[in-house]
């Protein structure tokens, strides 16, 4: 089964997708990777997320790499702009590069990566005129928090916004007390990166979880798979989890099978809670 989640304009996209943060980079071989992503294509995760901060480009190559002679129109692709180079004397060569360097003629997504110095208002307006040159087929967001997303939604065109992007995972829940209501009520999806935690003790305290173990036991399914059903159990957010073994990646679709019951979630709710309260806004 391949979930999907439905963007504001109707269009249907993979509940999970596959991130490319540090690929590129010659932390693994370049074939390694390409067969990798191109594992997960097969799989059912035709979304790939990217930037051009991720290796300064050197991500949005190898995706040009992987998907040259792949039919397009099967593919979503997303990447996003750094945001000292959102406004209107840098946005459009960017958005050319980042085009050139995946070797394709549109978006289907591009994103402000962060928010900047640059206007607010002057990025959305660049936004909304790559979509009508036809390169970009929708724009978002990424790490906005509840006051940034109220300021877009009150600008000329703010409301056209398709995604934000955030930090996201069964440890790090923030953004389910205040922001993630306020975006269902106006429909705007969440893409969560770092959906199996960046690393360290917080990944750590993931993995080696009581309690999700017993979950993936009962699940017959892997940690992983376990940790990036909770976060699409909604239906409304996407995860962009990196793999870079293509094993990895099939195993990544496959969680989109995985279907957490209310008593599964109460287990990981007592074990990881969600806040009652106001926290700042994780990024990585």
């Amino acid at each position: 089964m391949n979930r999907k989640v439905m963007l504001p304009d109707g269009t249907k996209t993979d509940a999970i997708g596959q991130g490319t943060w540090f690929l590129g980079e010659g932390n693994h071989s370049r074939a390694q990777e390409r067969e990798a992503l191109l594992a997960g294509i097969d799989a059912g995760m035709a979304l790939i997320d990217t930037a051009e901060m991720y290796g300064e480009g050197k991500a949005e190559e190898l995706v040009g790499d992987t998907i040259s002679g792949l039919p397009r129109q099967n593919l979503f692709l997303v990447s996003k702009v750094y945001p000292h180079n959102a406004g209107r004397n840098r946005i459009f060569d960017c958005c050319e590069q980042t085009l050139r360097r995946m070797r394709t003629d549109y978006l289907d997504l591009y994103l402000l990566h962060w928010r900047g110095s640059v206007p607010l208002a002057e990025t959305v307006a660049c936004m909304e005129e790559l979509v009508s040159r036809g390169k970009i087929r929708r724009w978002g967001v990424s790490n906005f928090r509840l006051h940034d997303m109220e300021e877009l939604w009150s600008l000329p065109g703010g409301r056209h916004c398709a995604v934000n992007q955030l930090c996201y995972h069964l440890a790090s829940r923030g953004i389910e007390y205040d922001l993630l209501p306020w975006m269902r009520s106006h429909s705007i999806p969440a893409m969560a990166y770092c959906a199996l935690a960046q690393g360290g003790e917080l990944r750590r305290g993931l993995f080696e979880s009581v309690a999700v173990k017993q979950i993936a036991e009962k699940h017959a399914a892997t940690i992983p798979q376990i940790l990036l059903a909770f976060v699409i159990r909604s239906g409304d957010i996407i995860a962009i989890p990196r793999a870079s073994r293509a094993d990895h990646a099939i195993a990544n679709a496959k969680a989109s099978e995985i279907f957490l019951d209310e008593e599964d979630l109460a287990i990981l709710n007592q074990a990881f809670p969600a806040p009652d309260h106001a926290v700042p806004l994780d990024v990585v």
